[in-house]
């Protein structure tokens, strides 16, 4: 008698992560995988989109270093533990022009290269807090910029180390946030008050 050969069983996170690939989301929504929850998000609104573009503007027109912008981008970067990969879409992530590192890149690209990631709080709000601000961290994101609405403030988060950043500056809505290199421009909140 032979012995018949087994595919192996898969784990609970390869199952969830193959669930996750295979999602259809409605139109205009948005699907992640973010500490082994899947997250899916209705479109933005007016204000949201209205920080978002406020925010890009000042860095594309203000910043020292040449800079290429793609918003809903999504990023692949390892996990606590929770799952495989986390499979996270910013609102918009910042790389330097020199590496053209959107060009050619897949749907879910590695986070090589990337300067900053913003975040603008919406339906979610402790999501972008927390459970994205350690994804990033992990993946060795230099600055996080979180816009948060119900809070009214703007915070920079940098010096990725381990779970979380290690250092973060906060400001009101209405007031500057300087951002370091390679940016290095003080941006202005005042649209947002």
């Amino acid at each position: 008698m032979t012995a018949m050969a087994h595919e192996p069983t898969p784990t609970q996170e390869e199952l969830l992560l193959e669930s996750f690939l295979a999602l259809k989301t409605p139109e205009g929504f948005k699907a992640e995988l973010i500490e082994g929850e899947i997250v899916v998000s209705p479109a933005p609104d007016g204000e949201h989109e209205d920080y978002l573009s406020t925010v890009i503007r000042q860095v594309l027109r203000q910043s020292r270093t040449d800079m290429d912008s793609s918003g809903n981008k999504g990023l692949l970067m390892r996990s606590g533990g929770l799952c495989p990969k986390n499979h996270v879409i910013p609102d918009v992530t910042f790389a330097p022009r020199e590496l053209r590192l959107f060009r050619g890149a897949p749907s879910w690209m590695p986070c090589a290269g990337v300067a900053m990631v913003v975040e603008v709080t919406s339906t979610r709000a402790d999501v972008d807090r927390i459970a994205k601000r350690h994804c990033y961290a992990r993946a060795g994101i230099p600055l996080y910029l979180l816009v948060d609405r119900e809070q009214g403030t703007v915070t920079l988060h940098s010096d990725p180390s381990g779970e979380d950043f290690g250092d973060a500056h906060s400001t009101a809505f209405g007031k500057s946030l300087p951002l370091p290199p390679p940016f290095s421009f003080d941006l202005e909140t005042s649209e947002f008050a």
